[in-house]
């Protein structure tokens, strides 16, 4: 039964109905990650001249953090699930409204088939609700699970840098070593959060794998997910920075509005739960932050809901009024457009972050990214020489680290990996396995047999 709190496309179900089509491609968005990386692949699917859904959750509804980008990207909701409340009242209510949707198109004799991306909450509920309706979802940036520094190297880190003064960068050079060797790293991490417990419940309810990397691939592997239904396709948000990388600075006005990025500043973004509800770390990222400032640099700082809520609750309202005041400094909300923060990203010293997309988004750049968390699941940029660990265990580390990378000019000429066309390439992996005529999720014989 369908949800009254749906708002649904008013020739939709007509036109569902007359479709020759067999399966019904649901493309799922809610974040601007999500909008950002689907959208490439909602438009190939559409040029392919298949049966496509734009399916939003209303999640994200203020006009900076979706109404923009839809309005940017060109596309046109056909499903909004005018999702709210608390984060398992989200869940919830995906799981009920979308499955009502699901079971409808198998009433009209059809197949549904959801996209979903990443590590989303998203991706999670989705791929809870498909499983029970017994339908098998794409999953789009499949396999990302967090890389961490071995125990020993943390431990060496706070011996030699957080309980002496830090001498000098030359001292750091090892850290940044050790990310060069997959060797140095192990799995298991559920940080960042939820996101790496998203990840895990979406493989099950997929199949088929659209990996960005071949590290990815080989994660899913290990877990056990077949190796003939895992595509390495690359990222999808190649093609996004892609359509708006050679113009984005003549489109965008965002140079006129903040003259300071001229000088290419350093871009904060701090919003991940376990650094924004854990005092000691955002403290610390606080902290660096002040120092970046009170140094000299330019600075701009991203303020999403949860780093205003940090703020407040450990006290620091009054410290970043004083900083406000500082004329090196940018101090903003989400920005509507993704042509801006691509503008700005390109003539960014460095993008100092605890986001995943944006790790994604420097190495296609080439800015050098700094991530505040203890390990991530971009690893591979790691290895491609374009990013760097600064764990928040104190101001006095991560601001070394930020120096040694701008006074050095570390990061600059990393190997790119997300490669070019990712979402035909995308669409071609999906078709290929369609064109089979087995089940997206298969039987047993199936699989054996294939």
């Amino acid at each position: 039964m369908l949800s009254p709190a749906l708002t649904i496309s008013q020739t939709l179900w007509n036109r569902l109905s007359a479709s020759p089509k067999k399966y019904i491609h649901l493309v799922m968005i809610a974040t601007k990650p999500d909008i950002i990386k689907q959208a490439p692949l909602y438009n190939a699917l559409q040029k392919r001249g298949e049966e496509v859904l734009l399916v939003h959750t209303g999640q994200h509804y203020d006009f900076n953090l979706s109404g923009g980008m839809l309005e940017e990207f060109g596309l046109i909701v056909d499903i909004n699930l005018n999702i709210s409340g608390a984060y398992y009242e989200k869940v919830a209510q995906i799981i009920d409204r979308l499955g009502g949707v699901l079971m409808y198109i198998k009433e009209l004799g059809k197949i549904p088939l959801p996209y979903i991306h990443g590590d989303t909450m998203t991706a999670m509920a989705v791929g809870n609700v498909a499983y029970s309706c017994n339908v098998g979802c794409v999953h789009n940036e499949a396999g990302i699970r967090t890389l961490t520094p071995k125990k020993e190297f943390f431990q060496k880190l706070v011996g030699a840098y957080c309980n002496t003064p830090l001498q000098n960068s030359a001292s750091l050079q090892w850290w940044f070593d050790i990310h060069k060797n997959p060797e140095n790293f192990e799995k298991g991490s559920m940080e960042p959060t939820p996101e790496q417990f998203n990840t895990r419940c979406a493989e099950p309810a997929s199949g088929i794998f659209l990996a960005p990397v071949e590290l990815d691939k080989q994660f899913l592997r290990e877990e056990g997910f077949p190796e003939d239904r895992i595509f390495v396709v690359g990222n999808s948000v190649a093609d996004a920075v892609g359509a708006y990388c050679n113009t984005s600075i003549k489109k965008s006005d965002i140079f006129q509005k903040y003259p300071l990025l001229t000088d290419g500043v350093l871009r904060f973004c701090i919003h991940r739960r376990e650094n924004c509800e854990n005092e000691k770390r955002f403290r610390a990222l606080f902290g660096a932050l002040k120092k970046c400032i009170e140094t000299g640099y330019p600075v701009l700082l991203i303020s999403l809901h949860a780093t205003e809520s940090a703020i407040d609750r450990f006290g620091l309202r009054e410290e970043m009024n004083t900083l406000k005041e500082q004329k090196n400094f940018i101090y903003s909300e989400v920005w509507p457009y993704y042509s801006d923060v691509i503008a700005a990203m390109k003539v960014a010293k460095a993008v100092i972050t605890d986001s995943g997309s944006m790790q994604e988004e420097c190495n296609i750049l080439g800015v050098p990214c700094i991530t505040l968390r203890f390990g991530s699941d971009r690893g591979e940029s790691f290895f491609a020489k374009g990013n760097v660990l600064a764990p928040p265990i104190s101001a006095d580390f991560v601001f070394a680290i930020i120096q040694k990378v701008i006074q050095e000019g570390l990061l600059k000429n990393a190997q790119k990996i997300y490669g070019e066309n990712v979402s035909e390439k995308c669409v071609d992996r999906v078709l290929e396995v369609l064109s089979i005529g087995k089940s997206v999720l298969r039987t047993e014989e199936e699989r054996i047999f294939a």
